[in-house]
Parts: C-alpha cells; sequence; structure tokens
C-alpha cells in the first residue's frame, strides 16, 4: 500500500474536565486556540480519542492543525486516559455493560462545552459508535454546533451484523493482534500499513485502557448500544437540522452503504451530503487515501 504524504507533527495537549457528574473526562487539542473554527472529533467503540485520531504520523487532528484550524478530541469514561467505571475494574462477567451512548454523550457536551466558548465555529464528527454518540449529542443535549460529519456512520445495522455484537459484561478485552486482523480483513491483499498501525496501537498502549502492551481493556456499552440498534437506532436523525455530511470508505464493512443511505435519507438537514470514498475502510483515516478523507471533510465544512 502506497504511503500518503505526511502531515506536520504538531504539539498535542491533554486538559481534564470535570463531567457534570465529577469524573474526569480527558480532551486532547493541537492547532491553534485562537482559530475561528475548530473541529471537535468523538470516537468509536473500541479506542478512545488519541489512539482513533491522533497517532503520530498518521493525525487527522495534526493535519486539521496544519490547515489552521483548532483540533480537539475527548476520551469518553472507560476509554483512553479519562476516567472509568468501577465496574471496569471488577471481573467483567460480574456487571452489566458499561459506558452506553447517552453517558459518553454527556461527557462530550461537558467536554465540548469550552470549545464552544473559545471558537467561532465548531465542527462534530462522529466516528463508528461515536456517530450515535454525536446523534445524541445533537438530540438529547441540544449540542450547538455548525456542522456534522458522520463518518463510517452505524445508524441502523442490517440483521446479519447482530451476531457480531456479544455485549455480556461490563467489558471486553482486545488483543493487538485482534486488532491487526479486523483492518487486515476489511483489505482486498490484507496489506496493513505496519507504520500506521504500529503508530495507532503505540498510543493505545500508552493509555490507561492498556492492561499490557498487547492487550486493552474497553467498555461494552457500545455493543450494547449497536445490538440494540439494529431493532430500533439510537438516535432520530430527522432531529438534526445542522448542514451534514455522511462519508465512508467503499469497503468498511462495519459501516455499510444501505445503513449509510438510510441516514442520509433520514437526516432531517436541509444541506447534506453523501460521499464514498473508494478503497477505503472502517479504518480509512489511518490508510493511504486519509488525505482524500481529510480534504473531503474539510472542503464540507468550509463551506458552511
Amino acid at each position: 500500500m502506497a504511503a500518503a504524504r505526511p502531515t506536520s507533527r504538531m504539539t498535542l495537549t491533554s486538559t481534564d474536565v470535570a463531567a457534570r457528574d465529577g469524573a474526569t473526562i480527558r480532551r486532547w487539542a493541537c492547532g491553534d486556540r485562537d482559530a475561528t473554527d475548530a473541529v471537535f472529533f468523538v470516537h468509536g467503540a473500541t479506542y478512545g480519542g488519541r489512539a482513533a485520531f491522533a497517532p503520530e504520523g498518521v493525525s487527522w487532528l495534526d493535519a486539521v492543525a496544519d490547515a489552521g484550524w483548532a483540533a480537539y478530541t475527548l476520551d469518553a469514561r472507560g476509554y483512553g486516559d479519562s476516567e472509568r467505571p468501577l465496574e471496569m475494574d471488577m471481573t467483567a462477567a460480574a456487571n452489566d455493560p458499561v459506558v452506553r451512548a447517552t453517558q459518553a454523550a454527556r461527557d462530550a457536551a461537558d467536554t465540548l462545552e469550552a470549545v464552544r466558548e473559545r471558537h467561532d465555529r465548531v465542527h462534530l464528527v462522529g466516528y463508528s459508535w461515536g456517530t450515535i454518540i454525536a446523534g445524541v449529542l445533537l438530540g438529547d443535549e441540544g449540542a450547538d454546533v455548525d456542522s456534522l460529519t458522520q463518518y463510517a456512520p452505524v445508524y441502523h445495522p442490517p440483521e446479519t451484523h447482530r451476531e457480531r455484537y456479544d455485549f455480556s459484561g461490563a467489558y471486553r478485552t482486545v488483543e493487538r493482534a485482534e486488532a491487526r486482523e479486523r483492518w487486515a480483513a476489511q483489505l482486498p491483499d490484507g496489506d496493513v500499513p505496519d507504520g500506521a498501525f504500529d503508530a495507532f496501537w503505540t498510543a493505545l498502549a500508552e493509555s490507561g485502557q492498556a492492561e499490557s502492551p498487547n492487550r486493552i481493556r474497553a467498555p461494552n456499552g457500545t455493543l450494547a448500544d449497536i445490538a440494540a440498534s439494529v431493532d430500533d437506532p439510537r438516535y432520530d436523525p430527522g432531529e438534526i437540522d445542522v448542514p451534514t455530511l455522511v462519508v465512508r470508505g467503499s469497503l468498511d464493512t462495519a459501516s455499510v452503504r444501505a445503513d449509510a443511505l438510510e441516514l442520509y435519507d433520514a437526516l432531517g438537514a436541509e444541506r447534506r451530503e453523501y460521499v464514498e470514498l473508494a478503497g477505503g475502510t472502517h479504518f480509512l483515516q489511518f490508510e493511504a487515501g486519509r488525505e482524500r478523507l481529510y480534504e473531503t471533510v474539510r472542503g464540507f465544512q468550509s463551506t458552511v
């Protein structure tokens, strides 16, 4: 797989934010803190914000900052370096799944508040399970943003996906090899870009999610949310009235075309766009075609 031109490495800083219930939530940032525009990213089901969007050398946050905007992401509770529920320190089977999208949306709202106050325009990007969080954030939480991008969305998955989501217990563990295999399975030649994967896993292994250098722990609330969405989506896209871009990679087997188009059709936004990027998987933000993703999203945001 050909290498994409790397962005320059920006200074990544972190801030601990107190959630409304007192939990400590980690927010990551880079770029010009006085920029007019900011992008706020919400991560997916298994990996926190730094790993999902800011591994060294394949950082979407760096790309946003390179363009002169501010970039932010969070680790929802139980992810990355945020405080994790007590249930995640017990035997997994002793408790029900923790950290549902409603809770993660509250964490995102509390973390977004200062970003909204600092910048004139704020663009929200949800990724995978984070698109559910973004939907709840705009609906139930009433978050004020200027645009929404639903990247690799999971909205109303097909019945055939139900068996993927075994969510018994409060949390699950994921091995390094398992994460790599999941990515490779979506690529026609199985050729995972090793440098990108190593950077991604290093960000995970350095975070509070790590049990060991090759194993992480992730909340199961996300899997419960996605499984429930097979029968009943967790949010109403008709309530979303900000300009919205729906974008996915053509090889993505987690975010399928029919589901992404159903989301697009259900949106209440007067302005909405659907884009599919050829050859991209569920991990397109790390792949050779990532600059097309970055440019597509930024191009949409720039016209709001």
